[in-house]
């Protein structure tokens, strides 16, 4: 995942992923990594039905359990109860920090592997785009532990990078003012109206100060 997202010729990268069952294995590494209760960090996935959701608990806990991974690990982490998905988008994160580009974040399953990066590379942060708020209730775990904003909260519960467009658009714009907004001198603009506000933050209303 490294290795991928450093040789990449783009500007900022979108780390998403597709698969069955792996918001159990994000559950497990995201209840390890904050000490949690698997209860309050698991949701229902893709649906399931009570008692599905029951044993998708039931079997975290069992993995944490038998495994016993290193909190302080990532990596042991992963390995243990994680999956190679996680471990690539993990990868993912790092090699975009250190080259030094964004890498949006897209839902419950990125989030989980982002914060796997920050354990790992605490500066890697700085280079994070949350895009949506997942429904899934470990993501606002996850974001708080990052202590990260998503961009959007639109009820999405998806995944599969279709967050990522959103946000390519908002870092599109963002740029597109810092690079290409004219300041009042190109633009011509007259700002002695601005003097009082400059001189002392004061508003002048019908004469009066």
């Amino acid at each position: 995942g490294a290795k991928l997202a450093a040789d990449t010729a783009a500007d900022a990268l979108g780390v998403g992923e597709m698969g069955i069952g792996n918001t159990t294995t994000s559950s497990a590494v995201l209840a390890v990594l904050l000490s949690a209760e698997v209860e309050t960090v698991t949701g229902r996935g893709g649906g399931v039905t009570d008692e599905s959701f029951l044993r998708k608990k039931a079997v975290i806990r069992q993995a944490i359990e038998v495994n016993r991974p290193d909190r302080n690990d990532p990596v042991d982490v992963l390995s243990k109860v994680g999956g190679f998905d996680l471990a690539a988008m993990c990868g993912a994160f790092l090699g975009a920090a250190a080259t030094r580009r964004p890498a949006v974040i897209d839902g419950f399953i990125s989030a989980v592997a982002a914060l796997c990066a920050v354990r790992l590379c605490p500066r890697a942060r700085d280079y994070l785009v949350p895009s949506h708020a997942s429904f899934e209730i470990g993501y606002r775990l996850a974001m708080d532990a990052m202590n990260l904003e998503p961009l959007f909260l639109l009820g999405m519960r998806l995944g599969e990078g279709s967050g990522c467009p959103l946000a390519f658009q908002v870092l599109s714009a963002a740029c597109a003012i810092m690079n290409d907004m004219a300041t009042f001198d190109q633009a011509g603009i007259d700002d002695g109206y601005l003097d009082e506000i400059r001189q002392g933050d004061r508003f002048t209303v019908e004469g009066k100060s």
